[in-house]
């Protein structure tokens, strides 16, 4: 059937160099070989071209938040696509570029573009990916293509931004049907023979195996921010895949325990859903492997519950993985422009906060002291200790640090640049859609105004970590995470 057209976006008005040795696929998003749009794309125009396709995954120097940890996690999934194009039945030609001082990597796409039929590359939305493309798209003299396959619903097919997860999740109710029959392939690899490229890399030298395989000693090397450090879990496919496997022994307890820190019933997925090293739709695959269409409810009403035709556990994750995952991703796409900026909260919500913008603050800490944990309180400790040490927080306690942040700080402006930094800074799973639609979450996208009017939150909904300690198990969390473990910064 082809890649569904509406995943399908012209970066410029070029047109298909016929002459071109290759079709070229830029990985910068969804770093995989399977069950990913793109590369069925830049398959679909090598096999009309009748052309070799190669495929670049380059990894550069230079952006904000660049650290050892990042640059790791992205390294140990090339390495991972590197060995699964080795193991494939295959002539795909994969090339693998670390870039060892700025600025050499510039120039590099564009000289692969000179010998290029069309360039695919990945449709992501946030971060500095879209200004990157679109920068890559001015400068090649070829077609080039970018294509979504972060959903189950095409992102730029939704016909607004949606502002409440109630009004998405009901639209998705209407329209998502469809798009169960276009999945990407999940084996695109095997038997693919479009020949041998030529392929003339320049002076920019690639990776091999060997380069990559000590990821974590080579970062050390780079220009990175090495205060911080490397988790303690791996980057690439089979570390999502051994993640999905174990996540599915616990999944029948996701609904009753997921928010109970102590249980840790999380799937934990979203670090390698984020850098594309697994794919939402194989995750769904995976866990509901008997689905059918005609399960669905027939009736879309917005409902958290019911339309899946599932059990709790179900239907409670699906909802995050596909209702509050993609609704990020419908305001990242739809609002580039402001998605991460404070201008861009509900009217309601500016309001209240900057009629309590003068209230009395009882504690007020800066940046420094959120960043090393030196607050009053043992619970937000701990999930920052959390997520210095492992570059997550347990999902439920990520809501919480983000509410005590505007509690804490001086204005919800500075809370908002707080978050921000710490999250992009630290965890793995930041700089994306998902991830700004938990921050701003906090300061009331995607909610309500709530009563009673309170100090400082106003019509906020307020959370405390008293509230939290006595409905939820996690007294051995706030153990674990506050217990030294030497010096964390």
């Amino acid at each position: 059937m082809g890649v569904p057209q509406s995943r399908i976006t012209s970066l410029n008005d070029k047109g298909l160099n016929t002459q071109g040795n290759y079709v070229l696929y830029w990985m910068i998003a969804n770093r995989r070989m399977s069950h990913n749009f793109s590369l069925d794309r830049a398959i679909e125009l090598a096999k009309a071209q009748n052309k070799p396709l190669v495929v670049l995954e380059a990894l550069r120097l230079g952006y904000q938040w660049a650290s050892e940890r990042l640059h790791a996690f992205i390294l140990e999934g090339m390495l991972d696509n590197m060995r699964d194009v080795a193991g494939a039945d295959t002539d795909l030609t994969y090339l693998a570029y670390v870039e060892k001082e700025i600025p050499k990597g510039k120039g590099l796409l564009e000289h692969l573009a000179k010998n290029a039929c069309a360039i695919v590359t990945d449709d992501f939305p946030c971060f500095m990916l879209p200004k990157m493309t679109a920068a890559a798209a001015s400068k090649v003299n070829v077609k080039m293509e970018m294509v979504d396959s972060n959903g189950l619903y095409p992102m730029r097919i939704a016909p607004q931004v949606f502002l409440r997860a109630y009004d998405f999740r009901r639209h998705l109710q209407k329209e998502l049907k469809p798009h169960f029959d276009d999945f990407p392939e999940p084996a695109p690899l095997e038997g693919l023979k479009l020949g041998q490229a030529e392929v003339d890399t320049g002076h920019w030298p690639m990776m091999d195996e060997v380069g990559l395989e000590d990821a974590r000693s080579l970062v050390k090397e780079l220009d990175l921010d090495h205060t911080v450090k490397p988790v303690d879990y791996r980057g690439g496919r089979q570390a999502a895949l051994e993640a999905l496997s174990a996540f599915k022994s616990r999944f029948k307890r996701y609904g009753e325990d997921r928010n109970h820190p102590d249980d840790d019933v999380a799937s934990g997925l979203s670090v390698w859903l984020h850098f594309g090293h697994i794919s939402t739709h194989e995750i769904f695959r995976e866990l509901v492997p008997n689905f059918k269409v005609s399960q669905l409810a027939a009736k879309a009403n917005g409902a958290r519950a019911g339309w899946w035709g599932m059990d709790e556990h179900a239907e409670s994750f699906l909802d995050e993985l596909i209702t509050w995952r993609e609704l990020g991703f419908n305001m990242c796409a739809l609002r580039p422009d402001d998605y991460y900026k404070y201008e861009s909260l509900p009217d309601w919500a500016q309001q209240t906060l900057e009629e309590h913008a003068s209230d009395p603050r009882e504690w007020v800490y800066s940046l420094e002291e959120f960043e090393k944990a030196q607050t009053h309180d043992d619970v937000w400790n701990a999930a920052q200790n959390q997520l210095i040490r492992e570059g997550r927080i347990h999902n439920y306690l990520r809501m919480l640090w983000g509410k005590k942040i505007l509690h804490w700080s001086e204005s919800p402006q500075v809370a908002l640049e707080i978050m921000v930094e710490l999250n992009n800074k630290y965890a793995v799973d930041g700089r994306d859609p998902n991830s700004y639609s938990g921050i701003f979450w906090v300061l009331g996208r995607y909610d309500r105004a709530w009563g009673p009017e309170r100090e400082i939150f106003g019509k906020i909904r307020y959370m405390t970590s008293e509230s939290a300690m006595s409905k939820l198990r996690m007294k051995e969390y706030v153990k674990r995470y506050t217990a030294r473990q030497g010096s964390l910064l």
